[in-house]
C-alpha cells in the first residue's frame, strides 16, 4: 500500500533503537525524512547511517533528552517544519506504590507526558497551518489497563492520554490527526529489562521468565519492532485522516477487552 506520505518529515523521538527505530524504519520505507533523537549519540548515529543506507531518506540527528527543556529546544532547532511527530521515550522503573515519592513521580511526568505535550504545542501550529499533519504518541497497554508494578508509567502516560482525547478533537479540524499507540510487550531492551525483573524477584533464569510472560499473551510471543512500526506508518499516512483521538492497541491479545 502506498501510504502517501513520500516527502514529508518527521521528527521520531527515541529511535536509535526499539520501538521507535521500529517506526522511524517504517516511515523511511514509506520515502519520509526524518530527524531522529536519542539520548546516546553513538546508537543514534548507527542507526542513522543504516536507515539512509537502506532506503536512500535524508536523515537529521539530535543527540539529547527530550525530557529536559534544553534537550526540546535543541531538537526543536534541528527539527524546523515537520509534518509528522511521534513522540516516545522509555518509561520510568518499575517498583511498588511504597517506592516512589514526589522526585519521581515528577521524572515520570516529565518524560512520558510534559515533554510530548511540550513537542506537540511547538509543532502543531505549522502543521496547522500547513493543513496537514500527523502525530503518534507511544504510551502503553498500561494505559488501558493499569500494570501494578508500573505505577509511575500508569500515572505519566494516563495524563497525556486524557490531554490527546481533548486536543485531538479541537485540531482535527485543520488535518491534524493525534493518536496514541498502545504498546504490550515487544522484544526491545525494554522487554529485557523486565524479563530480568521477575528473573530476580522469582529466582529463575531469563528463558523462563520469558516463557512465562510470553504465555499470558494469545499470539503466544513478543510483538516486533517492525510489526509496531507499520502500524505507526499507517496512522501517519494519508489512509489515516478519520482516524482522530484514537488509543490502538498493539499488544497481540494481552489485554482482554471487549472496547
Amino acid at each position: 500500500m502506498d501510504l502517501g506520505i513520500k516527502g514529508k518529515r518527521a521528527l521520531v523521538c527515541a529511535s536509535s533503537k526499539g520501538l521507535g527505530r521500529g517506526c522511524a524504519e517504517a516511515l523511511a520505507e514509506a520515502g519520509v525524512d526524518l530527524v531522529l533523537n536519542a539520548r546516546g549519540a553513538e546508537a543514534l548515529e548507527a542507526t542513522a547511517a543504516e536507515i539512509r543506507s537502506k532506503y536512500g531518506v535524508s536523515v537529521t540527528t539530535v543527540a539529547a533528552d527530550v525530557a529536559t527543556a534544553e534537550g526540546r529546544a535543541a531538537l526543536l532547532k534541528a527539527a524546523g517544519e515537520v509534518d509528522i511527530l511521534v513522540n516516545n521515550a522509555g518509561g520510568p522503573p518499575p517498583g511498588v506504590w511504597s517506592d516512589w515519592d514526589r522526585d519521581d513521580f515528577i521524572a515520570a511526568l516529565d518524560a512520558n507526558m510534559l515533554a510530548p505535550i511540550a513537542l506537540m504545542k511547538a509543532l502543531m501550529p505549522g502543521m496547522i497551518d500547513r493543513g496537514w499533519g500527523r502525530v503518534v504518541n507511544i504510551t502503553s497497554g498500561s494505559v488501558k489497563a493499569p500494570i501494578p508494578q508500573l505505577g509511575l508509567s500508569n500515572s505519566a502516560r494516563a495524563g497525556l492520554t486524557g490531554y490527546v482525547a481533548g486536543t485531538s478533537r479541537q485540531v482535527a479540524q485543520h488535518g491534524v490527526n493525534i493518536n496514541n499507540l498502545l504498546p504490550g510487550i515487544h522484544d526491545t531492551d525494554r522487554a529485557a529489562s523486565l524479563d530480568a525483573g521477575v528473573s530476580k524477584a522469582q529466582g529463575i533464569d531469563i528463558a523462563s521468565a520469558k516463557a512465562q510472560r510470553e504465555a499470558t499473551i494469545p499470539a503466544r510471543r513478543y510483538g516486533t519492532a517492525a510489526e509496531f512500526g507499520a502500524a505507526c506508518a499507517f496512522l501517519c499516512s494519508q489512509h489515516a485522516g478519520f482516524i482522530v483521538g484514537q488509543n490502538l492497541v498493539v499488544d497481540g491479545g494481552a489485554i482482554n477487552a471487549t472496547i
